[in-house]
Formats: C-alpha cells, sequence, structure tokens
C-alpha cells in the first residue's frame, strides 16, 4: 500500500492557500527551491498536475481542486485534534460550510442561514459562492455540508441529492422614480417596449421573466443584460432601465438603490432550495 506523505500534503495546501510558493515559504519559513521540490515529489506520487501557472501566481489544476478539497479537511481535523488536546474544544463553534449559488440574493441568502445562528450551540458558518453546477460537484466529494440554489437538482443530475424547499416569493418590478412614474399606470400592460435590464438568459429568474412576457403579449425594451446582480441594479439605480427583483427583497432594494416600485407579480414563483447529499 502506497503512503501519502502529508508533509509533501502540508506544503501543497499551503501553497494552495497563499497563491505563491514565495508567500508559503514565508509562512512555513521554508526555502523556495525546498517547497517546489516536495511539490514536484507530491506530483510524481500523485500521478497528476497539481497546478497551473497563472502569470506570478500558482492556481489549482482540476486534479489539484480535488486534493486541496481533501487536504483542508485532513488539516482542519489536525488544528481541531491540537486544540481539544490543549483543553479548548468546549464553547467552540460548529461548522456549517455552505455553498451558495451566484444567482441566490444575497439578502435571502442571509434569511435563510440565519435560524443556525441562532441555535443554542453556537455555529459557524462558511459560505463559499459559485456555479451550481461547481458547488454540486463539491458537495459530492463532502467538501460542502449543504448548497443553497434557487432551482432543484433534476432527476438527470450526475450527484444523487435530495432537494429540500425552503421558501419562495413573486418577482417585483422597480426603478427610478422618472421611469416608474412613466410606466406605473396600467401596469403591467405599461410594460410594452419599455426599457429593461435583465439577467442572463440561463438565469433561473430571466427564464421566468422570458415565459411571463410571452404569456401575457408583452415585448420589453432590452437596455442591458447582467451576469452580475449587483451591476445591474447600478444600472437601475442609474436609470438606465427598469429590473425586477425578488418580493422577498423588495423593501431593502427600495431603500439601498433609491428606486420606486412599479409593481408585483405573483404568478412568477420564485424558490428557494437547500440541496444536500
Amino acid at each position: 500500500m502506497a503512503w501519502l506523505n502529508y508533509h509533501h500534503l502540508l506544503y501543497f495546501w499551503t501553497v494552495a492557500e497563499e497563491g505563491t510558493i514565495a508567500r508559503a515559504s514565508a509562512r512555513l519559513g521554508l526555502t523556495q527551491p525546498t517547497i517546489s521540490g516536495q511539490l514536484r515529489s507530491l506530483e510524481r506520487s500523485l500521478g497528476k498536475k497539481l497546478f497551473e501557472r497563472s502569470g506570478r501566481n500558482l492556481v489549482l489544476s482540476e486534479a489539484g481542486r480535488v486534493v486541496y478539497g481533501y487536504a483542508r479537511q485532513i488539516f482542519t481535523l489536525g488544528q481541531e485534534l491540537q486544540e481539544t488536546l490543549d483543553g479548548r474544544t468546549p464553547g467552540s463553534p460548529l461548522r456549517l460550510v455552505v455553498g451558495v449559488a451566484d444567482t441566490m440574493p444575497e439578502l435571502v441568502v442571509y434569511r435563510l442561514l440565519d435560524p443556525a445562528l441562532r441555535l443554542p450551540d453556537p455555529v459557524q458558518i462558511i459560505c463559499e459562492s459559485g456555479k451550481p453546477d461547481e458547488l454540486l460537484a463539491q458537495l459530492a466529494l463532502h467538501q460542502l455540508d449543504v448548497v443553497l440554489v434557487d432551482a432543484p437538482v433534476g432527476p438527470f443530475a450526475r450527484v444523487r441529492a435530495f432537494n429540500h424547499l425552503l421558501g419562495e416569493c413573486g418577482v417585483s418590478f422597480v426603478a427610478t422614480a422618472r421611469l416608474a412614474a412613466a410606466y406605473r399606470n396600467n401596469f403591467p400592460r405599461s410594460l410594452e417596449g419599455a426599457p429593461f435590464l435583465l439577467p442572463p438568459h440561463n438565469a433561473v429568474l430571466r427564464r421566468s421573466l422570458d415565459q411571463w412576457f410571452a404569456t401575457e403579449g408583452i415585448r420589453p425594451n432590452v437596455r442591458g443584460e447582467f451576469t452580475d446582480p449587483a451591476l445591474l441594479k447600478v444600472f437601475g439605480e442609474k436609470g438606465v432601465g427598469i429590473f425586477a427583483v425578488r418580493t422577498a427583497v423588495e423593501r431593502e432594494t427600495l431603500s439601498q438603490y433609491k428606486v420606486k416600485l412599479l409593481g408585483r407579480i405573483d404568478s412568477i414563483r420564485e424558490r428557494f432550495y437547500a440541496i444536500s447529499l
């Protein structure tokens, strides 16, 4: 049986955390050639290339990301073991590692996770954002405890997971005071030809909006599409177009971006799920 060299794994994990061999060298108190040699030894023993060069930094390869996930668990457990032996366990928080889909509204995520912070035992929440497919892959490797998404996992997904519906809400259309005054009367028929800012076509909210527009026979004037929801709202705040938000975060959106409500559409249902193994 081939044994893993945990010293080599520690050097790899430190380089992955720091991003460069130079910073890892300073953290570990070792020379750069020493760390480089140990990384090459680990790659030879695993038969996989773990890093790729990106400018001056090192980025993890596909195999490197898998190894990093296990290394993080190994050394986190090692740290917990040391704390246990040092008598520091009582009162230490439980860890909840959550993957958050980049399409999830931040305020909704906070409301969904807030109950965990109110449990009798202290809980430390670690949130990692990303694309749903990437997060599900991490969930399958047990690098995450749960994933929060705005669409359920389909029956043909490569990960055998369970969908837990946590809540749902309608959609609100908002805009600057000038646009709201111009398009509020006779809502929603007034939206025909109105300037709109929309998420990309692959977003769950965009698909819901497109379906609703088609059903109602409304043809918006799409002024922009944004993968970043925060950037979309900034353009909306500047008066470029009307935009849609989940009604659950309507009040905060009106306050933060100084926009006004045109109207709400309850027939568009936005749902939020927790995905677990």
